[in-house]
């Protein structure tokens, strides 16, 4: 992946997360002291506002991904990070439908289930990202510290057995 898409895949992921997240606190867990209150929170409208702005670029920014590391990937038959990263890319095609159609449905029972939906891959999704992220971190720091043992140390170990 570039500088390029390798930023805005973790900037629109963090960006989206937190704002979803943040909304979802406002509108499920604060509670309004004013009992005619429409929003639970005062930031709560804006954090909805900013969740919809956000999501677009992540959705672009897995596209991107998708076209172009994952299928490099994959053709290569690289396995580091491979469940990891299908797992967060299978993981979106639910997050984003869902999110779609949190703001077309109406019917309040379709509507608790696809919230809920949504709100259990977006967690998922953040999860599986983070995990493909350290898994691509661990096994490029063993790939460096096996480059850099010394062969006699290495041949040691091969004839010990260790």
């Amino acid at each position: 992946m570039s500088r390029f898409e390798k930023t805005l895949l973790w900037l629109s992921a963090a960006a989206t997360a937190a704002t979803g997240s943040a909304y979802a606190w406002m509108k499920y867990f604060a509670v309004s002291d004013d009992p005619f209150a429409v929003a639970n929170h005062p930031w709560q409208p804006w954090m909805l506002k900013a969740h919809i702005v956000a999501a677009p670029f992540l959705v672009f920014a897995i596209g991107m991904a998708s076209a172009g590391h994952v299928g490099r990937h994959w053709r290569s038959g690289r396995p580091d990070g491979r469940r990891s990263g299908l797992g967060a890319l299978a993981i979106s095609a639910p997050m984003v439908v869902s999110g779609y159609l949190i703001q077309a449905v109406t019917h309040p029972g379709a509507l608790w289930w696809i919230v809920a939906t949504h709100l259990v891959t977006g967690f998922a999704y953040c999860a599986a990202l983070a995990a493909h992220r350290s898994s691509r971190t661990l096994r490029s720091r063993q790939r460096s510290a096996a480059a850099n043992q010394p062969a006699a140390e290495l041949t040691g170990r091969a004839e010990s057995g260790s």
